[in-house]
């Protein structure tokens, strides 16, 4: 390192990883008020949009392993030099690490870059599983090649080696027992694959072939991508796409502040939901509290590119400490870049209309219009290396929910209930020919009920993912899916009804080891505004058969015999509003429909039935008289129904002191 070297490193703070942060990021690449054609900005953006669709069509195409290829659990980014997003469809990990450890000036067009480090990636990776590569953009303006984006992709892999089959031990202790980790490292360099790195990569998996063919493909499509967007630059011209660059994401911070923000009223409130169990300990309430400040006329501060006006301040002070167990996020990186980025989409639910909100992106806009606030180091969000890290799903999953529930408050209830979408189950051991195998799921379950209508059926928050095909996994898999279907009576009653998680049924051909990484088996996703708690996650094996046993939902090698049936029901969103207002032939076509059992319709909707699932019969009198007489039983309700299972974790308490209004 030069003197110079150093002086800057000494000039500037260390980054939580404990690294030099000797990077500029966030800032505009045109001066404020420069024009630019409308029409050129609508071309920009559009071609990014597609550039983004044909990079993912690309790794779909091309890939191996079931995780990537058919439950499409990977999603691409497209970053300007200043590592600002600037796709907005999905989220993605940051370029933040690379341009850190590689300098912009000594990238050369082919070079690949590589990282699934969660103490090392700024906090865009959350575990090692999740694999990312990055692939500059080069144009040439006549002062030789320059960097002027980022093409990346990342997405959850099979096995990157730890202690059990896919990388995910739910006892682990430190992240030593999780897998590989790869700090950022240049894994293509002018085309040539570095085949060392690669070897020890896959030399750690259990899955090595499919391991390499995903890498190969994911390095391949940015590479693609990167020359699309090279070829944009070359049309237009650097300054004219820069330029646009900048306007799009000046559209997004306009619209935020205008459309969304202007919606909440000036004020603190605060909220806090939970993870149940961590891998290690007991169950116990694992706090994740936010308390939001909405401020109309904040001061600009430009240090951090906030400008002036409406921002919101989110406080995470009052989370739990971190766990023994792998539930902790890295949360407090690059001031919480990859955060906010990750919770902004459920600001989308105050835009005016579902069909406005459907047309909103999360790009680097929204980002000047959030502060985030993160306890000292130690907790859940901020934890101490070597913490281990690869269920924290249970704590990025619960704060879009808390996020969600703390503007509630603040909008009288005109946000939806809760939604759990995320679980990973799945077997291994060997199959018909005596090879190993190991097949990996990510099931989703129901969103929550919404202010104007029910919550959707088995959605998965990872856009364009979806469950495996029966048709592929019983043709590769020694098992045959006896019933994939909808949970009935998952969904949390309410005036608009919860969303149904799956039930499916697994008969293993073969002894296997069943393994589950998943929250809310005991903590349900709540209801809000009179809405009742949806169903919790649960898995049952041999269900009516002699070794019937509940299994619990952090497993990662639960013996199951030839013959046997593995029976998973996800979990059901939270229902919005009073159930007993549910009109009455909004509860006959849920009998109708089959998502909601005879008995169910009477207890959680005061809705006496008769007849079959064709043909339900309603007997309006009768249930006029239930709903007179359940109406006449009730005590106060919180805002928020958590469900029968926080009262296990709560020493007794129904609710908490945040719950009511």
């Amino acid at each position: 390192m030069t003197a110079v070297d150093m002086d800057y490193v000494l000039a500037k703070p260390d980054n939580p990883a404990g690294l030099p942060t000797a990077y500029e990021h966030g800032g505009r690449l045109t001066p404020e008020g420069a024009s630019v054609d409308p029409i050129l900005v609508e071309i920009v953006q559009g071609t990014l949009a597609s550039v983004e669709m044909e990079v993912e069509t690309a790794i779909g195409r091309t890939s191996r392993s079931p995780m990537i290829r058919d439950a499409h659990d990977f999603r691409a980014g497209i970053h300007d030099r200043q590592l600002r997003k600037l796709t907005g469809r999905s989220y993605s990990a940051l370029v933040h690490p690379v341009a850190r450890d590689f300098p912009l000036s000594e990238m050369r067009e082919g070079d690949v870059f590589f990282h699934n480090d969660v103490y090392e990636s700024e906090g865009g990776i959350g575990h090692l599983p999740d694999l990312c590569v990055t692939v500059p953009v080069f144009h040439d303006d006549g002062r030789g090649p320059e960097v002027v984006a980022f093409v990346q992709a990342f997405g959850h892999h099979d096995d990157i080696g730890g202690g059990c089959p896919g990388s995910m031990p739910s006892g682990a202790t430190s992240v030593f027992e999780e897998g590989l980790s790869v700090p950022p490292i240049k894994l293509w360099d002018q085309g040539v694959p570095n085949k060392a790195a690669l070897r020890i990569m896959t030399r750690n998996s259990r899955m090595p072939d499919s391991l390499a063919a995903d890498l190969d493909a994911e390095c391949s499509a940015c590479l693609m991508g990167a020359r699309r967007l090279s070829e944009l630059f070359d049309r237009y011209g650097r300054d004219q796409v820069e330029g646009a660059f900048d306007a799009i994401l000046d559209a997004t911070t306009e619209t935020y502040r205008r459309e969304i923000l202007s919606k909440i009223p000036d004020g603190t409130y605060v909220w806090e939901d939970y993870a149940e169990h961590d891998g290690v300990d007991e169950p116990t309430l694992h706090t994740q509290r936010i308390t939001l400040t909405k401020v109309s006329d904040a001061p600009a501060d430009p240090e951090n590119n906030r400008p002036a006006g409406p921002r919101l301040i989110v406080d995470f002070t009052g989370t739990a400490a971190q766990a023994k167990g792998p539930i902790n996020h890295c949360g407090d990186y690059v001031g919480g870049n990859f955060l906010k980025k990750w919770l902004a989409p459920i600001l989308r639910n105050l835009a005016d209309t579902p069909e406005r909100m459907a047309e909103l992106d999360v790009n680097e806009g929204i980002v000047p219009l959030i502060e985030m606030r993160f306890p000292e180091k130690g907790t859940l969000l901020t934890p101490v290396y070597p913490a281990p890290t690869n269920a924290r799903t249970f704590v990025i999953l619960r704060l879009l929910g808390v996020l969600a529930g703390v503007v509630a408050k603040a909008v009288d209830g005109q946000m939806p209930a809760d939604q759990e979408t995320i679980r990973y189950t799945g077997v291994y051991g060997e199959d018909r020919d005596g090879n190993s195998y190991l097949m990996r799921e990510v099931l989703g379950g129901g969103s929550g009920g919404r202010y104007y209508a029910d919550g959707e059926d088995t959605i998965h928050v990872v856009p364009d993912s979806r469950n495996l095909p029966t048709e592929f996994t019983e043709s590769r898999f020694p098992f045959i899916v006896e019933r994939l279907g909808l949970a009935v009576d998952s969904g949390g009653a309410g005036r608009y009804r919860g969303g149904l998680g799956y039930e499916k049924h697994i008969r293993m051909l073969k002894d296997a080891h069943f393994m589950s990484i998943a929250d809310r088996s005991i903590l349900a996703c709540w209801g809000v505004k009179g809405g009742k708690a949806g169903a919790p996650f649960q898995v049952t094996i041999d269900p009516g058969g002699p070794d019937e046993r509940e299994v619990d939902a952090l497993a990662d090698a639960e013996l199951v015999r030839a013959g046997q049936v593995i029976r998973i029901r996800t979990t059901g969103g939270g229902g919005w509003g009073d159930p007993l207002t549910r009109p009455y032939d909004e509860v006959e076509r849920d009998l109708r429909w089959g998502k909601v059992s005879f008995a169910g319709a009477r207890t959680a909707y005061g809705v006496v039935a008769s007849g079959t699932t064709d043909q339900p019969v309603v007997d309006v009198q009768a249930s006029d008289e239930l709903r007179e007489r359940m109406r006449a039983t009730r005590s106060e309700e919180p805002f928020f129904d958590r469900g029968p299972g926080y009262a296990r974790l709560a020493s007794g308490a129904n609710a908490a002191d945040v719950d009511w209004l």
